[in-house]
């Protein structure tokens, strides 16, 4: 089989490099902090669970592409909370922020585009971009750098 040039360009999400070795030093009884993945620290809610346990359709489908209507109703309540004014048909749900990444690069730029972006950034950016084509332009940014003008 044939693997595109784009895929052998791609870097390896640093992630997955850590994550091995991650486990390879927990089997030798050292405790890892994992600070490489957005792993959820907070309980599941037990209404999640219910839900699973009590589901009795014979067939798990598939949602909306878009997203179920009442999370984007939902969604479209929050954002108005910070007076940021959005629409449902606007706001399209994915499986995941990676996703999402994805997408947003493919409908903001053009093949060789340039994206720039604060840095320090979520290393796999790198890979979304060689995959939709476009130039990562980093611009370092520091938090010993703040706006004087901005009040905390």
């Amino acid at each position: 089989m044939r693997i595109s040039k784009r895929a052998k360009e791609t870097q390896e999400s640093p992630i997955r490099k850590l994550a091995g070795v991650a486990n390879e030093t927990k089997k030798k009884g050292i405790y890892v902090y994992h600070l490489n993945i957005g792993q959820p620290d907070i309980h599941t809610p037990d209404v999640f669970y219910k839900s699973i346990t009590d589901y009795s359709d014979k067939v798990l489908s598939y949602g909306p592409s878009d997203g179920l209507p009442e999370l984007k109703e939902a969604m479209a309540g929050y954002f108005a909370r910070f007076g940021i004014k959005l629409e449902p048909s606007n706001i399209i749900i994915t499986n995941g922020g990676s996703e999402a990444i994805s997408f947003a690069f493919s409908v903001i730029a053009d093949p060789e585009d340039e994206v720039i972006i604060p840095e320090p950034f979520y290393t796999n950016y790198n890979g979304y971009a060689a995959i939709a084509n476009i130039k990562i332009v980093p611009v370092e940014t520091k938090a010993e750098e703040q706006n004087p003008d901005r009040e905390d």
